[in-house]
This record gives structure tokens, C-alpha cells and sequence, in this order.
């Protein structure tokens, strides 16, 4: 049977005070139909990246909701994941190449998870990003079945999404972040369902006002002197090397300035150690260059610390599925810098949209303009926070994905 994670507990009447009881008790009533349900979410990896963070908290949600849920992870080895960082690539538009041998690798791999899957029984299963995509090919399982895809896949690799595409269009539907996101040839009822931040998790939970600040400074950074930060994974669509050359533009015209870059390493993700050793060689070279991860006691709570406690955010993502770290930080009232790549702008709509990037040069000319004009700091900070409590928390997302899935067993 597949690894099962421990769901934990949280509850949706957290949100009242938030959204209002009336949008919590539309979730209530939706969810009372589909109680019957057994419902599946797979993924590959229980921590370590942007779908992990949202299952831990969109399913102990929903299963406050009185729904039966269980999450549970493939396995593989790695080169498993190396396969899969491919495909995840290959469908954001790179350039990559799948032998035969890889393509029998990656289904050997699916065929053996698939004997652990069909051990359960289950009436619905929503699997996320590719990794995990061929398993409806050879289940026997009676379900329906989703697929959630949270990269960008408007101009696929075309040999990449040759394999994957006959996968693809098994399912009886497909969840994709934002509509430019969706292959034009695909032919599969889709549904557009953007991602969303658990604002009573411990990276996003209020702080004491002293708290950022000292863990700050407890990491070694000067809280006297401006910091920039950048949370994500190490991964060149996230654009790192981008990042230190913005933040070098920055520092000719701000000297005491600080980067501080903040990444967490995943299992399936086997490209972010070599990323991470590129970045550390540059920051050996600048002492007011820091960086931190999830193998260096850098959690949750410390990267909501550090989101709080810094002054400008950027995300100088080249292509972006969302960035769920964007609304986090908006969340926070942070002002926030951003490349101009698929779900970010989805966040940073209005006035937000002025400070949406296309250059290292134009990233470090809003950062500066930002430390340069505190009051336009706070102006945008609220901007930001209210952005993301209109559009961007987990019951809308929980909301949207419960009338996906009513549409999909008629109730």
C-alpha cells in the first residue's frame, strides 16, 4: 500500500472571522452531498515544495468538512525523479530529451505503485503535477479520476507532451491554474481552479510583533541594514542567479544592503542540489550574501519570520505555475517584486501589476525604488494583503474544487 500521510487537524471555522460565515457555510453545504465519498489526493513528496504545502493544508480542511480523504505519496528512486524533473520541464517548454529507456523507466516505476494503489478502494482520486500522471493508465480501480497540473503548460515541449498527452486525456478531468496555461490540442473537460495560501499554518500565522525581527538576527543577518528575500525552490525557473545580480544592481546604488535567499530541498527534485551549490559559490565571494534551507533547521516558522521581518520580497520567476509564495508574502502586507511569468500575475493585478518585472535591471530598479520610499512600501503592502483575502485563501480553492468534483459525480 502507498506511503499515507497524517492529515493532522485543522478546522474551516478558523476562516469565519476571515471570509464570513456565509462563504464557509456554502463549503458546508457543498461538502454534505459528497460525504459518501472516498477521495484520494497522490502526490510525490509529503514536504518540500509547493504542492506538498498546499495539501497539508487544503485536506485536514476538508476533512473538518466531514469528508473522507486520504493523501498518500508514489515512491521512486532517483532516477525516478530525474525522469519526472523532465517531464516537469518538458511541459514548462524546455528542451529536453525522453529515450525509450527513460520512458520505460519512468512506467516500470508507475506499474509497481500501481499494485500498492489498487490495494485500496477508493470513488474519486485527484492526482497532482506528472510525476504521478500514467497511474490511471494502468489502475484497475472504478473511480473517477483528476488531475491537478500546477506548471505552465501553454507551449509544451513537443516530445515530452507526445508521452504524456495519451496519459493526459484518461482522466475525467483537468484542473490547470489559469486558462493561457492549457495546451491548445488537449481534449479533456478542464477546469480553472488557481492555488491559494493557508493563512492558520505556521508559515503564515501572526507572530509576535518582537519574534521576526530575533529569529532574524538570531540567523545571522543585520537587522540594521535592508534585506531583500527570496523564498523558493532552488530551480532555475525561479531565476537565483537573476536574483544576485538584481540585488548586485541594488547594492552600487545601496551599499548596506543584504540578500538573504531561502530555499527548501525536495526528494523529487534532484536538480536543486546542484542549483544550491552553484548559489553558495556566489555567496562564499559576499558576506552580506545568506542562505538557508529546510536541512539547515530553516522551517515554516522561520521563513514566516523572515517574510515578515525583511523589507522588500522579491520572485524573480522566468516561468511560474502560481508562486505561492507571492500571495504569502502580500499576505504579510510585504511589497513585493516579481518577474511577469504565468500565476504571479494572477496576484499582483491592479496597482500591484506596476512593480511586475521583465529584467534583472527593472527588478532592481523597483526594488530600489521600493527602500527608497517607505510610505509607498506600506501604500502597497495593504494593496497586497487585501489582493490575496479577496482571492487567494484556502476556502476558495476548497469551494472551487468541491464544485468540480459534484459536476464530475452528479450530486
Amino acid at each position: 500500500m502507498l506511503q499515507q500521510v497524517d492529515l493532522g487537524f485543522k478546522h474551516i471555522d478558523t476562516y469565519e472571522t476571515i471570509t464570513g460565515p456565509e462563504k464557509i457555510a456554502e463549503i458546508k453545504s457543498l461538502a454534505s452531498k459528497l460525504k459518501h465519498l472516498r477521495i484520494l489526493y497522490i502526490n510525490s513528496t509529503p514536504f518540500g515544495g509547493g504542492v506538498a504545502e498546499l495539501l497539508s493544508s487544503q485536506l485536514p480542511l476538508m476533512k473538518s468538512l466531514g469528508l473522507q480523504i486520504d493523501w498518500r505519496i508514489i515512491y521512486g528512486d532517483e532516477h525516478f525523479f530525474s525522469i519526472t524533473k523532465r517531464f516537469h520541464n518538458g511541459l514548462q517548454g524546455a528542451d529536453v530529451q525522453l529515450t525509450e529507456h527513460l520512458k520505460e523507466r519512468y512506467l516500470g516505476n508507475i506499474i509497481a505503485n500501481v499494485k500498492e494503489l489498487d490495494c485500496c478502494n477508493y470513488d474519486l482520486i485527484v492526482v497532482q503535477d506528472p510525476q504521478p500522471v500514467a497511474l490511471i493508465a494502468y489502475s484497475n480501480m472504478q473511480a473517477k479520476w483528476i488531475w491537478r497540473v500546477h506548471v505552465d503548460m501553454s507551449a509544451p515541449n513537443p516530445s515530452t507532451w507526445q508521452f504524456l498527452k495519451p496519459f493526459v486525456e484518461r482522466y475525467n478531468a483537468v484542473i490547470f491554474t489559469m486558462e493561457e496555461f492549457i495546451p491548445e490540442d488537449i481534449e479533456v473537460q478542464t477546469a480553472i481552479i488557481p492555488p491559494a495560501i493557508d493563512i492558520t499554518n505556521t508559515k503564515n500565522m501572526e507572530l509576535p510583533a518582537a519574534l521576526p525581527k530575533m529569529v532574524i538576527k538570531n540567523s545571522g543577518v543585520d537587522i540594521k541594514k535592508p534585506v531583500i528575500l527570496q523564498v523558493s525552490r532552488f530551480d532555475t525557473w525561479k531565476d537565483p542567479m537573476g536574483v544576485i545580480e538584481a540585488y548586485r544592481l541594488v547594492k552600487q546604488k545601496i551599499p548596506e544592503v543584504q540578500l538573504v535567499l531561502v530555499g527548501a530541498m525536495a526528494h523529487d527534485d534532484p536538480e536543486g542540489w546542484k542549483i544550491y551549490g552553484s548559489i553558495n559559490e556566489e555567496a562564499v565571494k559576499d558576506p552580506d550574501m545568506y542562505i538557508y534551507t529546510n536541512q539547515t533547521s530553516t522551517g515554516s516558522l522561520e521563513v514566516n519570520a523572515f517574510q515578515r521581518g525583511c523589507d522588500v520580497i522579491i520572485q524573480k520567476s522566468i516561468k511560474e505555475g502560481f508562486g505561492l509564495v507571492v500571495s504569502e508574502s502580500l499576505w504579510k502586507s510585504k511589497p513585493v517584486v516579481a518577474g511577469r511569468a504565468g500565476g504571479i500575475k494572477l496576484q499582483m493585478k491592479g496597482k500591484l501589476e506596476k512593480f511586475l518585472v521583465d529584467s534583472t535591471e527593472e527588478a532592481a530598479s523597483k526594488i530600489i525604488y521600493f527602500l527608497q520610499n517607505p510610505k509607498v512600501m506600506h501604500e502597497f503592502g495593504i494593496l497586497g494583503h487585501n489582493q490575496v483575502k479577496e482571492h487567494f485563501l484556502m476556502p476558495r480553492l476548497i469551494k472551487d474544487e468541491l464544485e468540480l468534483i459534484s459536476r464530475l459525480v452528479g450530486v
